[in-house]
């Protein structure tokens, strides 16, 4: 006997075949005695109006802590908010992409039921990515902390000059970069804007992280990899400028002269399922095009 029996569903916004796939995925599950509740974007009233599928809403804080797997209907994107949204918990995650192949969501959607079904029978890999826990600090006083799986950005406004950030590795002073930004990236982030500023692609299962300066004003400023281990301190430097620290593309916040953006490993991973058809590099060919 399988031991999932609730699947808590995250829905890319305005999917317009997410409707027809949660009435079939309500009955299919039924059937093996599973129940499916909703988070994030499920309008439970329009499912049950529109497919006569009934599907429970549950807080989207509270989704992850009442359920024995995550499914994700959706792209990339949607993948990361989850993966902000799990907290603490460390649920599998099964993300299906309505499209081609995501650099996350890694299952097409005419491959769910397949995927359901070696996961139900406990034949199925989990990736275990890194992620990273951040908090912006002011002075003496804590402003946000967060949850990040891809990285995080320090940048300037379209208008603004170059702008000074200092970095420290466990205290020890790294470097005064003077240049448009600075990105702090996981494995899992170094295919997204790490990637487009030059730097490394990393294997998601490697203990690093790539400290990444956007268009430097020395071109000898590169890409810096340091262990997931050490504690990152971001201090900006640059006064009377408009600039912002963004966590994986998603959330903002904008930043003051000498706010600090400390930077640790996080004690929670994103667990990831993995198809066994395909492998890292099969997505990294299809995504980048390589050989094309």
């Amino acid at each position: 006997m399988s031991s999932i029996k609730r699947i808590g569903i995250v829905l890319k916004p305005h999917q317009p075949e997410a409707l027809k796939t949660i009435c079939e995925l309500v009955v299919w599950l039924a059937e093996r005695g599973i129940k499916l509740v909703g988070g994030p974007e499920i309008e439970r009233e329009r499912i049950e109006h529109q497919t006569g599928c009934s599907v429970d809403e549950i807080n989207p804080e509270k989704l992850a802590g009442d359920v024995d797997l995550m499914l994700v209907l959706g792209g990339d994107g949607t993948m990361i908010a989850s993966a902000r949204m799990i907290g603490d918990q460390e649920v599998p995650v099964l993300g299906v992409n309505y499209g081609g192949l995501g650099y996350l969501a890694e299952f097409r959607i005419e491959e769910l039921y397949t995927a359901l079904e070696s996961i139900l029978a406990g034949n199925y890999r989990l990736d275990k990515r890194v992620m990273l826990a951040v908090e912006l600090q002011r002075g003496d006083t804590p402003v946000t902390s967060n949850r990040v799986l891809n990285d995080v950005v320090i940048n300037k406004s379209a208008l603004a000059r170059i702008i000074e950030i200092e970095a420290y590795l466990n205290r020890q002073f790294v470097n005064s970069f003077r240049a448009d930004g600075l990105i702090v990236s996981t494995p899992t982030g170094s295919t997204a804007y790490n990637l487009s500023a030059g730097g490394p692609v990393i294997f998601p299962s490697m203990n690093a992280i790539v400290i990444t300066p956007i268009c430097p004003f020395t071109l000898s400023n590169r890409p810096i990899v340091v262990p997931d281990s050490a504690e990152i301190e971001l201090r900006l430097k640059t006064d009377h400028e408009e600039v912002a620290l963004t966590l994986d593309g998603q959330v903002g916040f904008p930043l003051k002269v000498e706010d600090r953006v400390l930077i640790r490993k996080s004690r929670t991973t994103f667990n990831l399922i993995q198809p066994s058809n395909r492998n890292y590099f099969d997505v990294l060919r299809d995504k980048l095009r390589w050989g094309r």
